[in-house]
């Protein structure tokens, strides 16, 4: 095992002393030369091995360094990762009735690495309330940066808390400049007083029967829908390429389809649905959601094993049903734009 960077510090200031730090009439000058040097560089290193310190760091480059400047955070670089924690210290949050502290799951971060040509990746996992969701994601959005997936991963937790995973590439200091307006969204309202009232507003009202036109959501959409209940539900399967798993061709009925259910009244409306998209698609698709007021709650993988594969998104929004409809058909616009050739950007 190596000496770590405190035993050659303390090398460098045995190394010091022989440089006549100690001032020339203590004598101790005079025992630098020859053996007695050795001596003294061997001391401060068996000091330094026996001294227990923190796990070793690198250097933090300069251009992370001026990250860690225009975020105002602290973070640390090891195996040329500069990783920057976001802890919810700001939260106190049950499990199951459990108080949990903040290192047991609530901890976001980011992190970035240099790849090709000196340009950086960055991922980070943010850890939002409900009501900070859409608004950081539209941030995120807006400048350039990806978002890759919002999940869970507690049941039972209170308050109510989402994960969400970013992504980008570009210069260091470019990235921490798209990051940031995100980042300042977060534990901006402990409150969570605007999640508290965007409930309230919906409270009273009764979704259970409806008389939204359905011609009118049709027209908007292209696409014509069923009525199950009280709940008129348009379906599109994805006809501009083939899945399939272990041969079998997956289709619309096997669940690769994107929807939109709709209940309410014209004026005052719901939407829920399901976006099926290939993986260039996914950062389309949320914008044209979030450039129409429609809330992204949930993007994950519904199935394993099937080529291409595809990613999953799950909405919903509340208004008059025929700004719902053009909601959902600006996420529809955005699939297939590449022919049916999965993977092309």
């Amino acid at each position: 095992m190596r000496p770590g960077p405190s035993a050659l510090g303390d090398g460098a200031a045995f190394a010091s002393v022989c440089a006549g730090q100690f001032g020339e009439n203590t004598g101790l000058n005079d025992d630098c030369e020859g053996k007695d040097m050795t001596r003294w560089m061997f001391l401060g290193l068996m000091i330094a091995w026996m001294t227990p310190g923190a796990p070793a760091q690198d250097r933090v480059p300069d251009d992370y360094s001026e990250v860690l400047s225009v975020l105002g955070k602290r973070g640390d670089f090891r195996d040329n990762v500069l990783k920057v924690g976001l802890p919810r210290t700001d939260l106190s949050v049950t499990v199951a009735g459990i108080e949990t502290p903040t290192p047991f799951g609530f901890g976001g971060w980011i992190a970035l690495t240099k790849g090709d040509s000196g340009l950086d990746v960055m991922m980070g996992d943010l850890v939002l309330q409900e009501n900070e969701v859409n608004p950081v994601m539209s941030a995120l959005l807006d400048n350039g940066l990806d978002v890759t997936a919002l999940h869970n991963h507690f049941f039972w937790e209170f308050p109510r808390i989402s994960y969400m995973h970013v992504h980008g590439h570009g210069r260091a200091i470019d990235l921490a400049r798209k990051v940031k307006p995100a980042l300042d969204l977060i534990a901006r309202d402990t409150s969570r007083t605007s999640a508290t009232l965007k409930v309230s507003r919906k409270s009273n009202m009764s979704l259970s029967t409806s008389s939204v036109d359905p011609d009118l959501v049709s027209q908007i959409i292209g696409h014509k829908g069923e009525f199950s209940g009280s709940v008129y539900k348009i379906t599109v399967g994805r006809s501009d390429f083939t899945m399939r798993e272990m041969g079998a061709v997956i289709n619309s009925r096997m669940g690769l389809n994107s929807w939109a259910a709709f209940t309410g009244s014209n004026d005052h409306a719901a939407i829920a649905g399901d976006v099926a998209m290939l993986e260039p698609e996914v950062t389309p698709v949320l914008k044209a959601l979030r450039s129409k007021n429609l809330d992204v709650v949930a993007i994950h993988h519904h199935m394993i094993g099937s080529h291409p594969a595809v990613i999953f998104l799950h909405y919903w929004g509340f208004g008059p049903a025929a700004t719902l409809a053009s909601g959902f058909k600006a996420a529809l616009d955005e699939l297939g734009k590449n022919g049916g050739m999965p993977g092309m950007k």
